[in-house]
């Protein structure tokens, strides 16, 4: 019951702290508008293709190949495939070089020779593919000819018109984070690991407040106010980083995936990681060098974390430093979970902060018991 009343105590002196209240709830909720807002085209992996033009000249073609082209050309434009006969004289290589066409054709009984454009190589590459496929199913149905003359002439009437001969699956599709999604995880795994200004202030702010004496005082034990500090800090972050969550889902849209149970259970291991380093710091260090390794650690830990960039395909020694912040495997076990269903990362995540967190727990144990008579 003590242990309660501490902890409810802790959390009703952190929500009269206005600024801190303040701090908590917009810094991450401003910065994800707007690095959601400002680097949306970084997050934006699809690429417009613009209108293809295809100038072809037909040499000497047989009945077939001709019926076959024919039927390819006119499938073209039913996909909006600007597709033209040379005239006399015009030059095809020079139309595509001036970027007039997207792709030149010379078609003849010999083969296909194409030209595309290097100003426009994802249409040219579109083309020349949707060519090569028509050359292979000409090629299947002249040697039909030789063996079933009704299903090559079958195969050759249908180049072009049958839209279900490829089908095309990807694994997870369209599951990738855009930049809303990606600074909702970054924004609020942050603001988890800032608990740990609070939480460096647990016993020290008694101390700033006149209170410590009445604490040691009361007929509850160190372990007791230990204890209920550390609950009532952990239980307040949370909330915190909380409404952080609720807002990026519903006000922002966020993907957060479907594995809600895992994804708190992330960011409530990463406030108690949190809550732990930072008691554990004003343990083991005074007055202002507290304040300096808090604000060192969580900027360094935020920038080579992922907090304001992705870092996943970082590499030498910054990809190094990056492995041992805690937001990056924090949000490198939420992505997993989020967009692969993989719970390994979150697992991972998960084990990594309760770890820490009970080392550092361990060492402000040690310390406050080596303390005579005073636990601040």
């Amino acid at each position: 019951m003590n242990i309660w009343n501490i902890a409810v105590k802790e959390i009703k002196s952190s929500l009269r702290e206005k600024r801190t209240f303040m701090f908590m709830l917009a810094l991450p909720i401003i910065m994800m508008l707007i690095l959601g807002s400002a680097l949306s085209n970084a997050f934006d992996d699809t690429r417009t293709v613009g209108d293809m033009r295809l100038l072809y000249k037909s040499n000497e073609m047989n009945a077939q190949l001709s019926t076959a082209w024919n039927s390819f050309i006119k499938a073209l434009g039913d996909k909006g495939v600007e597709v033209d006969q040379a005239g006399l004289g015009m030059d095809g290589q020079e139309e595509v070089r001036s970027d007039r066409y997207t792709g030149y054709a010379v078609v003849s009984d010999a083969g296909i020779e194409f030209y595309g454009s290097s100003k426009n190589t994802i249409g040219s590459n579109i083309l020349g593919g949707m060519l090569t496929v028509f050359a292979d199913r000409y090629s299947l149905a002249s040697a039909a000819y030789q063996v079933d003359p009704e299903s090559a002439s079958a195969i050759v009437k249908g180049i072009g018109q049958r839209e279900d001969f490829i089908h095309e699956t990807t694994l997870n599709p369209n599951k990738k984070p855009g930049a809303i999604d990606y600074y909702a995880i970054a924004m609020t795994t942050m603001i988890a690991l800032y608990s740990m200004f609070s939480a460096s202030y647990l016993f020290t702010g008694e101390r700033t407040n006149k209170t410590s004496t009445r604490l040691m005082a009361a007929p509850v034990s160190k372990g007791v106010i230990f204890t209920g500090k550390i609950i009532g800090s952990t239980f307040v972050n949370l909330f915190f980083v909380l409404v952080v969550f609720v807002v990026s889902k519903f006000v922002f849209q966020a993907d957060w995936g479907n594995h809600y149970g895992m994804v708190i259970l992330v960011l409530l291991t990463e406030v108690l990681l949190a809550v732990s380093l930072g008691l554990g710091i004003s343990f083991l260090f005074k007055g202002e060098g507290v304040r300096s390794i808090n604000n060192i650690f969580t900027q360094v830990a935020s920038f080579v974390g992922g907090a304001y960039f992705p870092v996943d395909q970082s590499t030498g020694f910054f990809g190094l430093l990056s492995k041992f912040s805690p937001l990056h495997w924090a949000n490198t076990g939420l992505m997993e979970i989020i967009y692969t269903d993989n719970s390994r990362g979150a697992w991972f995540a998960i084990a990594m902060n309760v770890s820490i967190a009970t080392a550092f727990i361990i060492i402000s144990v040690i310390t406050m018991r080596r303390r005579e008579g005073a636990i601040v």
